[in-house]
């Protein structure tokens, strides 16, 4: 979380511009939605895969939540 932070305070508006220039030079505009889908999916599967875990710990020990 922190990382991102960071890494958008460094980047400023001109540099994020050419990076997404970069990006639809390197992979052309069709691969683009594709790519943004499977990112997607990506971090679907994974805030799922952290929720079953979080769930699985608090059925083994339901006093210590780990939500906040």
């Amino acid at each position: 979380m922190y990382l991102n932070t960071i890494l958008l305070g460094m980047l400023g508006g001109n540099e994020f511009i050419i990076i997404l220039i970069v990006v639809v030079l390197l992979f052309g505009g069709r691969k683009i939605p594709e790519l943004m889908r499977g990112l997607g999916k990506g971090m679907k599967e994974f805030k799922n895969a952290t929720k079953d875990l979080e769930d699985e710990i608090n059925s083994i020990d339901p006093t210590k939540e780990l939500r906040k």
